[in-house]
């Protein structure tokens, strides 16, 4: 199977929605499409999670330095959720002459990369990851149900953020409580911008799910995600790909 063509690939949606390990997943199903993918790597002011590495999953900087990087016109700085991120836009645009390049991350950095006027020749193919189908928030936000939607939507995903941290953690320190209320209150929020992206897969499967790796090859939601993925890196579609306007969060 051959890699995607040049240029730029965005996958983002809320905090612990599936996204990483439906990279780890393409690496797993689609290895010649995965490995024609460069990551495209942030400065980020937070401390490292359980796993990570600097300089492969994030710069991790302090905020003074990256702050600094406000007076260059190479870098876009923002805050997001309480975390100060910087992105080189000058290396993304560079990376994608040499080949394919991904950003995998949250919704505010994905958004700057989209409607940045420097990477608008690349046309970047993005992807937003829901935990919620089109059809079930219709279904939600029908008045008659009387369903409180951004409540709703934060306690699905305080839920996962919760499972994912009680297993690489243990007991959780009030620290770590307060990050996950921050993430999952601001996922309603960050579902509204889905319509800001080309194509949105609804996914049940968190990273919280052992769909993703208890028996190798995903299953479930998993697996039909990261074959949607798939598809449209190869330029084509899925089934279960999904196109949203501003109507479908109320």
């Amino acid at each position: 199977m051959s890699g995607p063509g040049p240029g730029l690939a965005i996958l983002t949606g809320p905090s612990c929605v599936g996204k990483s390990p439906l990279c780890k997943a393409l690496g797993k199903m689609y290895p010649g499409l995965r490995e024609g993918l460069s990551d495209v790597v942030l400065f980020n002011s937070r401390s490292p999670r359980p796993g990570e590495r600097d300089g492969v999953d994030y710069h991790f900087r302090t905020r003074e330095e990256i702050d600094v990087l406000r007076g260059d016109q190479r870098y876009v700085v923002m805050e997001v959720r309480g975390d100060l991120l910087a992105v080189d836009v000058h290396e993304v645009s560079e990376g994608t002459r040499q080949g394919s390049m991904l950003y995998e991350g949250n919704p505010f950095v994905a958004e700057v990369l989209v409607g940045d006027p420097r990477l608008a020749e690349l046309s970047p193919l993005s992807v937003f990851l829901s935990p919620l189908s089109r059809e079930e928030l219709g279904y939600l936000s029908d008045r008659r149900r009387h369903v409180d939607l951004p409540a709703m939507v934060a306690e699905i995903m305080r839920r996962k953020l919760l499972r994912r941290q009680s297993r690489a953690r243990g007991v959780l320190a009030a620290s770590e409580l307060a990050d996950i209320e921050r993430r999952a209150t601001s996922a309603y929020g960050e579902l509204k911008l889905a319509c800001r992206f080309s194509h949105v897969i609804p996914n049940h499967d968190g990273e919280d799910s052992d769909n993703w790796e208890a028996f190798y090859y995903p299953l479930g939601d998993a697996r039909r995600a990261a074959e949607a993925f798939a598809a449209l890196l190869e330029g084509g579609t899925h089934p279960c790909v999904e196109q949203w306007d501003e109507t479908v969060v109320p």
